[in-house]
């Protein structure tokens, strides 16, 4: 059976949250609307996370309204009436009388009711739990509702208060990964391997990035994800030194390395994977040099990866041995110490080793508390991936031209558990002989 995120896991998600919400207040999480691509065709929907996270609906023109402590329902949902035609057009919707037991919500109104009734639950309410900016248009109409509210005060209305960022709250709660959140990650993970193993052993010279890029997205698709979870990037030689190359567009050459970051969206959870191989099947002397740092501060980094490290640990130790790899080739001059106080190894190694990963990409939740690195503690995912970069320009010219043109990223996905790391995408080749045996097999 599929993995997937049962219906109860949801209706706990609302519970949770409005455990932590003040007396007397309400939160309101808008759908994502429909996006237009070109003239009348619109995007392939995709909803949004926070949306998606407390209700695992998938339409447009929905809102979520939770009012704890309301006498004929704290969970609410306005969504799209059904229609006959539109249906025709573009497929079956829930609509306001199914909601109730498909969602498990305990009350639902259509969208086009939300002027008339949604007022009417934000008055008397003291606090609006809210995240505002995200979508103008809907925070434009809310501030017309309590305006409305307002101009009825000298009647005895009561308006809302105050406004209060609801990301504070129900992205903490995203952070950390329920056990059927991580059966859905580890198959997206899973997915997003094969995807790798198959680039690798289709990878011919000669080939495009393009035609690379169509291996994985036939095995993602084959296995039941839909769309990437980002736009693949496929850099071929010296595009791979372009950290979010995305025209995939070049030849692949015999001689060069090729770096894929891609990962597959399941069940609206990302994967984030990140190989680089040589693109004839053997790595030069120069590129193994190269690629052995990278792969070893990838190690070491998820060896850091433990309940009670703070979340900047991983990034400091893969840095480190990056730096102490460039300056045994002598691509680097000076101490550790020195490099690291300079920051001269940003020219080589420009970014940062890890983000949180979940239902988005770079998922939510903060880094920092109070200023400070947080802990890693059970249940939070986060990515792993060092890298070294020699672009052709004025950084690199005093080099030698045979590491000139070289990027090399290796990217996991590591769920943090009280027994030390688990590498989710472990499954995805990276040493060096594998790597080899791999490339050009098919």
């Amino acid at each position: 059976m599929p993995a997937s995120i049962p219906p109860s896991e949801f209706k706990r998600r609302r519970a949770a949250l409005m455990s932590l919400m003040s007396d007397q207040s309400v939160a309101l999480i808008p759908a994502a609307p429909a996006r237009i691509r070109n003239r009348d065709c619109e995007y392939l929907y995709r909803q949004d996370s926070d949306f998606h996270y407390l209700t695992g609906y998938n339409e447009p023109d929905a809102l979520l309204v939770l009012c704890p402590g309301r006498e004929h329902g704290e969970v609410i949902i306005f969504c799209r009436d059904r229609d006959v035609r539109s249906e025709r057009y573009d497929g079956e919707r829930v609509g306001p009388e199914r909601a109730v037991q498909m969602l498990g919500v305990d009350d639902a109104f259509p969208s086009n009711d939300l002027d008339d009734i949604l007022p009417g639950m934000l008055e008397g309410r003291e606090r609006i739990y809210v995240t505002l900016g995200d979508y103008p248009d809907f925070d434009t109409r809310l501030v017309g509702y309590v305006a409305s509210i307002r101009a009825r005060e000298s009647g005895g209305a009561i308006p809302p208060g105050e406004f209060v960022a609801l990301k504070h709250l129900l992205h903490e709660q995203r952070l950390y990964k329920s056990a059927a959140e991580l059966r859905v990650m580890r198959e997206a993970a899973r997915i997003t391997c094969e995807a790798h193993r198959r680039a690798m052993a289709h990878c011919r010279p000669g080939m495009s990035e393009l035609q690379l890029e169509a291996e994985l997205v036939h095995e993602f698709m084959s296995h039941g994800a839909r769309t990437p979870a980002y736009t693949c990037i496929v850099g071929g030689g010296e595009n791979a030194c372009v950290l979010h190359y995305v025209d995939n567009n070049a030849p692949l050459r015999k001689n060069e390395l090729v770096l894929i970051d891609a990962g597959c969206e399941y069940q609206h959870y990302a994967a984030d994977v990140t190989r680089t191989f040589p693109v004839g099947g053997r790595f030069n002397k120069s590129q193994q040099a190269l690629y052995k740092i990278v792969l070893e501060a990838n190690k070491q980094a998820i060896a850091s990866c433990r309940v009670g490290a703070l979340f900047n640990e991983p990034h400091q130790v893969a840095l480190k041995v990056m730096i102490q790899g460039l300056v045994d080739l002598k691509l680097l001059a000076g101490t550790l110490e020195d490099i690291l106080a300079s920051e001269s190894y940003r020219i080589f190694c420009p970014h940062n080793t890890s983000h949180w990963l979940g239902s988005d990409v770079h998922d939510v939740g903060d880094y920092r508390v109070d200023g400070a690195w947080r802990s890693l503690e059970p249940g939070m995912v986060l990515t792993i991936e060092p890298g070294i970069y020699i672009p052709r320009t004025e950084v690199s010219e005093h080099l030698a031209s045979r590491w000139r043109g070289i990027g090399i990223r290796i990217e996991d996905d590591v769920l943090i558990t009280a027994d030390g790391p688990e590498v989710l995408t472990e499954a995805a080749p990276k040493e060096v002989a594998e790597v080899e045996a791999l490339v050009g097999s098919a």
